[in-house]
């Protein structure tokens, strides 16, 4: 049975997430920054390139599917302890891959470790993030996804120091993932054993019960409709990450820098309402919050497809940063409103989302191939207004208070 926790060891556990969620960050854009050195160093073309991608991608797949049985095998707390050493060597095994043994095939089972330890660690941390939320009775998961975006952030920057200063992919690498395993691993000496989570070796739930529970979920309704959600933001996120320097420069006869720029407004954006978007759930709802926000997104991407000039497009940018900054995090909180399937949960629509962010960009490539990219755009439009019709899904779960908007007037508890 789950012991009650302490406001001290509350507080340790959210800050242990929120590092786990900032170095899970930092190790995949230190990989992503270094890439034209990779290619250079290995001496391989952009074909090769993208071979190396899918089998991240492919990798991330597999570890979203394998979280769920690693939960039910070991729980969540033990679990991310094996997950977040096979990301860190990865991280290690591809720096060594690229510039000290030079191989292409070391450096592509450096990636499958990265892709697996990375996915089942994201599942992972979302279902902690999530019972955290649930501890503090606060909205607290976009919090959790600033801080991922804030690693990046940082790990790019470090990225691009290091390039400057000519320190070698090996020495970069290999120095972040040591730290992300430390830095990791004592993270998660402040995580607290749940039974909840199967942590505890001597709970009284066979195995095969837990995995016929992990199974239910798929059969669930709800899953599909966060699912949804999460599709059509998965999308809007993805789309600008992978198409909008291209859209800048192809559909509205800017520079690259311009796109560059363009790029940096959505990132900023995205942070931004991530950081803010707690305390606008507590006052609004989950549900309200998800379509507003997917207004936003809708309106700010049509006026950048449809920007007569260049200050439009810039504020449709914004828009569509700040309107997709949510719905991935709130749809992981959703799926985690119930402690007992917050796990299988949150595997189920996380692999939905992913599904979206890994083939939505070569999908969206092959249309805009055919049609041009502004035009292929018109496709995130319409998936950004089905996540916003699906968002009554969001909706928090009967004794769920967080997501629900003003819990304590309708409760009549004290804050906490």
């Amino acid at each position: 049975m789950d012991t009650a926790l302490t406001r001290r060891q509350l507080v340790a556990w959210r800050t242990a997430i929120f590092t786990i969620f900032f170095v899970t960050g930092l190790g995949f854009a230190s990989w992503a920054s270094r890439l034209p050195a990779v290619k250079n160093d290995l001496g391989i073309n952009d074909l090769q390139i993208g071979i190396l991608l899918f089998v991240s991608g492919a990798a991330s797949i597999v570890g979203l599917s394998l979280a769920n049985v690693i939960v039910v095998r070991w729980g969540a707390r033990r679990g991310m302890i094996a997950t977040i050493i096979t990301f860190s060597l990865g991280v290690f095994v591809v720096g060594l891959g690229v510039q000290v043994l030079e191989s292409y095939a070391v450096t592509a089972v450096g990636l499958g470790f990265m892709g697996i330890g990375m996915a089942a660690t994201d599942v992972m941390m979302n279902v902690e993030a999530a019972a955290v939320e649930q501890a503090f009775e606060r909205t607290l998961m976009p919090l959790f996804h600033a801080f991922f975006s804030i690693g990046t952030v940082v790990g790019a920057g470090i990225g691009v120091a290091m390039a400057a200063w000519g320190v070698g992919v090996a020495w970069h690498l290999g120095a972040i993932g040591v730290l992300v395993l430390v830095t990791g691993l004592l993270s998660l000496r402040l995580v607290p054993t749940r039974e909840t989570m199967h942590d505890d070796p001597a709970t009284k739930t066979s195995r095969r019960e837990r995995v016929t529970e992990a199974l239910a979920v798929w059969r669930d309704p709800r899953t599909y409709a966060i699912g949804a959600i999460m599709l059509g933001m998965a999308f809007a996120e993805g789309s600008a990450n992978d198409w909008l320097t291209i859209a800048m420069v192809d559909g509205h006869a800017q520079t690259e820098a311009v796109g560059a720029v363009a790029l940096t407004v959505f990132s900023v954006a995205m942070t931004v309402f991530r950081i803010l978007g707690g305390p606008l759930v507590d006052r609004i709802g989950r549900v309200w919050t998800l379509r507003i926000l997917a207004a936003a997104a809708a309106v700010g991407l049509v006026m950048f497809i449809l920007a007569p000039s260049l200050p439009i497009a810039f504020i449709g940018v914004a828009l569509w940063g700040a309107g997709a900054s949510l719905g991935f995090p709130l749809g992981m909180s959703a799926a985690a409103d119930d402690p007992a399937k917050a796990a299988a949960s949150v595997s189920a629509a996380a692999t939905i989302g992913y599904l979206a962010f890994l083939c939505g960009p070569p999908i969206l490539g092959w249309i805009s191939h055919e049609i041009g990219i502004l035009p292929t755009l018109w496709i995130i439009v319409g998936l950004i207004v089905m996540s916003g019709l699906a968002s009554g899904a969001a909706k928090p779960i009967a004794g769920s208070h967080v997501g629900a908007g003003h819990p304590r007037e309708r409760t009549g508890g004290s804050a906490a």
